[in-house]
């Protein structure tokens, strides 16, 4: 399984590298721009999400059929532009992984997180802080 899930992030991220644009506006997002020696940055308001193990008990639900609902609503997510990048993390923690949102505020964040079937079914919580980015720096 978490050879699936590697597979799963490392496309992700090879799609990420080309670049992908979202149908929305820039206008809507909060940014300003920030000056270093001679250039010029568009710094720009994203959201960070930690997913943190849940409390349901997983010996009640049908863990497999969660996870392919997981995946495919994040992945979905993506195919929209509005997850930028997103992933396990390696180790067995609390902080299971986290996933990087392109949204106008946290009300959306938090929204669009809470709608994962993982954490719908109480396998996941999460956690949303807001994060500022360079445009360029490995998200869009």
């Amino acid at each position: 399984m978490r050879y699936i899930l590697f597979i799963i992030w490392f496309l992700s991220i090879i799609q990420l590298s080309f670049g992908q644009e979202s149908s929305d506006s820039a206008a809507a997002f909060e940014t300003f721009e920030y000056k270093s020696e001679d250039s010029i940055y568009i710094m720009q308001k994203y959201f960070l999400v930690f997913l943190k193990r849940g409390t349901a008990p997983s010996e009640d639900l049908d863990v497999q059929m969660i996870q392919k609902g997981h995946l495919d609503y994040l992945g979905s997510l993506f195919k929209k532009g509005i997850i930028c990048m997103n992933g396990p993390f390696g180790d067995d923690g609390n902080i299971r992984g986290a996933t990087v949102y392109r949204v106008p505020n946290q009300e959306e964040a938090e929204r669009l997180a809470g709608e994962d079937p993982a954490v719908k079914a109480g396998l996941l919580e999460i956690e949303v802080h807001p994060w500022w980015l360079a445009r360029g720096t490995g998200v869009y």
